[in-house]
């Protein structure tokens, strides 16, 4: 009798998905490209795909705004990157451009969505996935001027939600799902959880530092909320005495963290050393005791996985994404106010055998994650538009 051939249950291939469909073209709308100089995790959350998906031989053309000292056109890991207009312009001169089918021809589009959406469901007669990490709620009042805050709130809840109703979205958590159905009303069929992955060069390895380390890593803006780290840090110092911090990150907040470090005498051990290229930053993960994030609003929060794929737990805010990226008591620790953080960065840092358990979760959980299943997740999500299209009904949103 001969042998039975076992099924082959590998997923499909990026390249498999997107001919399955016929799928050679993709346009994609980001505010920022990878090489702004705020740039940050939605930025590198489109590099990572656009990559994975030009190496499967998709066409990919990314059309973002400009950045300071780099040309309009430029190709960058296989994919296209059409840099043109200002934070603001980007967004009506995009919907022109796509329009009119200036950056030639496409066979799908994908948005995304970052506080102010690109309007697609208007003018995109193509199948779409739509790209949102998180809701901006308070976002708005904390970096712009409380008109402009209004007008944000008034498109992010009442303009742009009935628009984009029919869209297929995509975002990193399900707790960010919860609040896209819960806060801008949209049906849970629509959402599609994709988190976001881990890249293979974040690993344990070296020594952990024989002082207490904490790190903190992010874009120096309001809502990732650094100044209440900073305070943490300074009531724990009394506590442990040999304490070292490191806020890693650039932003206009700079000037302000920098004057609450000088005025709590903190600057001997509390140090913000700026930008850390991906060595530099392997190197603190992998030193680090443990991270923290005081954050008011995230999608995911990649440096806590990234964190975690060095065997360093997290000690975090209570919010949507970090939810889904600490797995609380495990991994880390969930904080709800800015005294409980201390409390959990305080417990982390005083029992070595709790920071090691912690630290094997946090590995663990982190180890779930990969860019191509990221990829993947997307352009399944994508591939199913184009089908959906092809049945005979118009593009959702057209």
């Amino acid at each position: 009798m001969l042998a039975e051939t076992a099924p082959d249950l590998s997923p499909p291939s990026l390249a498999e998905i997107a001919a399955d469909v016929g799928l050679r073209r993709v346009h994609m709308l980001a505010w920022r490209d990878l090489d702004d100089p705020e740039a940050g995790g939605s930025e590198l959350h489109a590099a990572h795909i656009a990559r994975l998906w030009a190496e499967a031989g998709i066409e990919v053309t990314m059309r973002t705004s400009s950045a300071d000292g780099h040309p309009t056109t430029a190709t960058r890991d296989g994919y296209r990157v059409v840099r043109k207009a200002g934070r603001y312009l980007v967004f009506p001169r995009s919907a022109a451009s796509g329009f009119l089918g200036r950056d030639g021809a496409r066979d799908a589009v994908v948005e995304i969505w970052n506080g102010m959406p690109f309007f697609s469901p208007l003018w995109a007669r193509a199948p779409r996935v739509v790209f949102v990490h998180h809701v901006h709620a308070e976002m708005w009042r904390m970096v712009l001027t409380p008109r402009l805050a209004r007008l944000g709130e008034l498109v992010e809840y009442k303009v742009a939600p009935p628009l984009y109703r029919r869209s297929r979205i995509v975002t990193l958590s399900s707790s960010s799902k919860q609040e896209l159905v819960d806060l801008l009303g949209f049906r849970p069929d629509n959402v599609d959880v994709v988190p976001p992955g881990v890249d293979a060069h974040f690993a344990p390895g070296g020594e952990r530092s024989s002082r207490p380390l904490v790190v903190a890593v992010g874009r120096l803006v309001p809502v990732k909320r650094f100044e209440l780290i900073v305070d943490a840090l300074v009531t724990l110092k009394a506590r442990h005495p040999s304490l070292e911090a490191v806020i890693v990150g650039e932003g206009y907040e700079r000037p302000a963290l920098e004057a609450r470090v000088s005025a709590a005498r903190a600057g001997d051990w509390l140090h913000l050393p700026g930008h850390l290229d991906d060595d530099a930053l392997l190197e603190l993960y992998r030193r680090a005791w443990v991270l923290a994030s005081s954050s008011l609003r995230e999608g995911w929060g990649m440096t806590i996985t990234e964190a975690g794929a060095c065997a360093t737990p997290a000690v975090v805010t209570r919010i949507a994404g970090h939810l889904d990226a600490v797995v609380d008591g495990v991994s880390g620790f969930l904080a709800g106010t800015t005294e409980a953080l201390t409390a959990r960065l305080d417990a982390v840092l005083s029992d070595g055998a709790l920071r090691r358990r912690l630290g094997r979760g946090a590995f663990e959980h982190a180890g779930r994650f990969t860019w191509e299943a990221t990829a993947r997740g997307t352009l399944s999500a994508l591939a199913a538009e184009v089908r959906r299209a092809r049945r005979g009904r118009r593009p959702r949103g057209a």
